[in-house]
């Protein structure tokens, strides 16, 4: 019991810091104690080293430490692609020699489509296209969505790439590009996510999750198999006969009859939850109609709200668009209706020139403004698996802006 417990322990831990690691930010999780440990483990902590290398080496240890750290999280190289390319394939190769002779032949035809499946994902996220935006492409990406006036505003220019930065679109500080409907850089692809690959990624996140509960589901099985070969009552769900010291010593002994097979199912058991959670967390995004980048954005403007500098006005209804500034025409089917801003002094804006016409009203709560693109979950889902699907099927405003047309996908088929 005592190496099974500090397996499962240092797997569970991994695999808590890694979350709160990469997720301890998401607005999400804002004000809870995953926020708390995400800002002690890059904040409190690193702050309390730096203080005390100030005094013993003067700050060099954690100056070279720091350098070395940014350069693996945030620079742009492969080093953890590979690591979690080398964690599928070794598991696999733990795993399959015990397990496989034990799978009926429609567990084997199942399993060996989801192990190549998240290869196949992994490669198409990591080296597909995640729509940089160059001079070549830039007339596309400012035809994918309208300017929302709210957290995308025309006439904006990257100061890196001197572009036109088309709504969605985010500069990425590692890949140093521009990306269309940039939604974060991931370490494990090595990639942006944006409206490129989007769609890789999130099969990629599926598939990855889909195995990992196969592998976990399949394993658990033989480890209780192997478990009953010393004692008849034993389960996965302890029998009443059984106390908690027999079950945890017959658990162990089915872990360590084949350890290959056990190790696995432990890792996989554990991990599945974070897959999981990371592609609901990405589902919930869709439905809601924005991205990590987004959300991040809107949780800025509700910070403005509460403190009651964020002021709106309605949009004119022959609003004409500047050519220089915002593309004509766009395949997106809602229109914005109003203009969002902020101000330094919490007083309403004194500038009555265009954009937006009437008086100016302060703004208490997001539920007060509408996300342009959100048109529904299920046309969000079109719109991140379908690229370049257009929800227009005339190059013309005909309508009414900022009111979601009904059977969206079926007019733009007409």
């Amino acid at each position: 019991m005592g190496i099974l417990a500090k397996v499962a322990s240092g797997v569970l831990a991994i695999s808590f810091l890694t979350f709160v690691a990469f997720f301890g930010r998401i607005p999400a999780l804002r004000h809870t104690p995953v926020a708390w440990l995400h800002r002690a483990i890059w904040v409190y902590i690193p702050n309390g080293v730096l203080a005390v290398d100030r005094v013993l080496t003067g700050g060099r240890i954690v100056s070279s430490a720091g350098s070395f750290g940014h350069a693996v999280w945030y620079g742009r190289h492969p080093t953890v692609l590979i690591f979690f390319v080398l964690l599928l394939s070794v598991s696999e190769y733990l795993y399959l020699p015990g397990g496989w002779p034990r799978m009926s032949h429609f567990q084997q035809a199942t399993g060996a489509i989801l192990i190549v499946l998240p290869y196949a994902f992994l490669y198409l996220a990591a080296y597909g296209d995640p729509g940089v935006v160059t001079a070549e492409t830039h007339a596309r990406y400012m035809a994918l969505y309208p300017y929302d006036f709210t957290i995308f505003h025309p006439g904006q220019e990257c100061r890196t790439c001197r572009v036109l930065k088309p709504a969605r679109s985010k500069h990425c500080a590692v890949c140093k590009r521009c990306v269309a409907k940039l939604d974060h850089h991931c370490v494990f692809i090595n990639n942006c996510v944006g409206y490129g690959n989007q769609h890789w990624f999130l099969l990629l996140l599926l598939s990855t999750a889909l195995l990992t509960t196969y592998a976990a589901a399949l394993g658990l099985g033989m480890v209780a198999e192997n478990a009953r070969a010393r004692s008849s009552v034993f389960s996965l769900w302890k029998h009443a006969q059984l106390s908690w010291h027999h079950y945890f010593i017959l658990l162990t002994f089915g872990i360590q009859a084949d350890v290959g097979v056990g190790s696995v199912t432990l890792l996989t058991a554990m991990t599945s939850p974070l897959v999981w959670g990371l592609l609901g967390y990405h589902a919930y995004l869709i439905y809601c109609g924005t991205t990590t980048n987004e959300s991040m954005k809107w949780q800025d403007w509700q910070a403005e709200m509460d403190d009651g500098f964020a002021f709106r006005r309605r949009l004119p209804l022959s609003r004409k668009r500047d050519p220089r500034l915002e593309a004509t025409w766009t395949r997106w089917p809602v229109e914005p209706a109003q203009i969002l801003v902020r101000t330094e002094d919490g007083e309403p804006p004194n500038d009555t020139s265009p954009p937006g016409e009437g008086p100016w009203e302060r703004v208490w709560h997001l539920r007060d403004i509408e996300n342009i693109y959100d048109i529904g979950f299920w046309d969000n889902l079109v719109d991140v698996f379908v690229p370049n699907y257009s929800f227009r099927a005339e190059a013309q405003s005909d309508l009414e802006r900022g009111k979601k047309p009904k059977r969206t996908r079926a007019k733009a088929k007409t």
